[in-house]
Formats: structure tokens, sequence, C-alpha cells
């Protein structure tokens, strides 16, 4: 298997899970590990999946076909460790990004990650674990804006943890039922929708008050 195959697999990773299972063997747990490091640590791979990564594993743990606690660990481990890596970049770059042109990030994605953390504050890396694309470049964001680490870590962990061990165990009872499986990507959007819907009715009724205040 070359570069651009295993890669591919990697990219659906709901479909080619038990390929890699296969493959792989217990080696499986380290190729998990090593996407959700990537797609919380590197925002030039915001595009790696993640929610479904977590959902899918955790149908296969039920199966039996690997065991749900390390699952869990290791990649509560990865999401925290990818997050810290993500926010000491954005720490060491810090304001230059917004100024300079790097081909490498997206800016569009950045500024709508910083006006979503401008407007949530702290709770953001929480929050932004259940939003795509959000869930990569808040971490460096939060290294941009002088975050302190201390904090950081606080909502760091606590998001890792409610993110990987829901949808795991979601997975985990439901990920082994025909319909679910057969319409699994529907289901994560919609939970995306379940995530961020409320953060945006919030954010307008913030918005409603300062206007009628005026």
């Amino acid at each position: 298997m070359d570069f651009m195959q295993f890669f591919d697999m990697i990219l659906h990773v709901d479909k080619t899970l038990d390929v890699i299972i296969k493959q792989y063997g217990t080696l499986v747990y380290a190729v998990l590990f090593a996407i959700i490091f990537c797609e919380t640590g590197l925002v030039v791979l915001f595009f790696f999946p993640g929610d479904t990564l977590l959902f899918i594993a955790g149908a296969f743990c039920a199966v039996g076909e690997m065991n749900l606690a390390l699952l869990m660990f290791l990649l509560i481990t990865a999401a925290v460790t990818g997050n810290t890596l993500n926010y000491w970049i954005g720490e060491a770059i810090g304001q230059k990004v917004f100024t300079h042109d790097y081909r490498w990030l997206n800016k569009d994605a950045l500024r709508r990650t910083h006006e979503f953390f401008e407007k949530h504050g702290g709770k953001t890396i929480v929050l932004a674990r259940f939003v795509p694309v959000v869930r990569t470049f808040a971490p460096f964001v939060a290294g941009v804006s002088d975050m302190t680490h201390a904090r950081f870590q606080l909502y760091n962990i606590t998001g890792a943890a409610l993110w990987v061990a829901l949808l795991t165990t979601a997975g985990y009872f439901f990920g082994n039922i025909p319909v679910v499986r057969d319409h699994l990507t529907e289901i994560v959007m919609v939970g995306v929708g379940v995530a961020v819907v409320p953060m945006l009715l919030g954010g307008a009724w913030k918005l409603g008050r300062r206007v009628m205040g005026r």
C-alpha cells in the first residue's frame, strides 16, 4: 500500500476502519491516535476526520475489535496533546498571523474562529470540540490571544474528555445499528447542528439585548 492509498483510507476512516484493523492489528490504536493528534494539533490538517472516527471506533469496540477503555484513554490523550501543540504554535507566532500571509493557514477559518472565540471566551475550547474546523483552529487562536496556559488546559482537558467519551460511547451503543451505520454522515451533521445552534441562538440573544438596550 502506497502513501496516497493510506492517506485516502484515513480520510474515509468511517468506511475503511475494518481494513485498517485487519492490516495493522493492535497498531490501529497508534493510527487513530495519530489522526486525532494531527486533526487537533495542526491547522493544515483540519480536514482530517474527527467526529466520525470517534463514533465508528466506538462501534468497533462494541463488537470486540478494540478495547473501549484503552481507546478512550489514548484518544483523550491525543486530543489534549494535539490541542496543546496547536496552542504553543499560536503562542509562538502570535499576532503576526493577522498581518502576514501564510500560505499554509486558512485565514477565513482563522478569522471565523477568532470571532467565535471573542464571543464565547474560554468555553470556546470546550464547545469547539464538537464543531469541525473550529475545533482545529480554536487552540491556535487561544495561543495567539495570550490565553494563560493553566486556563487553557482546564478547558482543553474538559473538552477532550467530553468529546471523546460522548462520541465513542454513542458509537459503542448505536454504531452497529444498520440504519445508523448507513446514515452516519447525516447523523454526525445533525449532531454538529445540535452543538452549534444553541451557541448561535445565544449569540443572537445577546446581540438583540444590546440593540434593545440602545
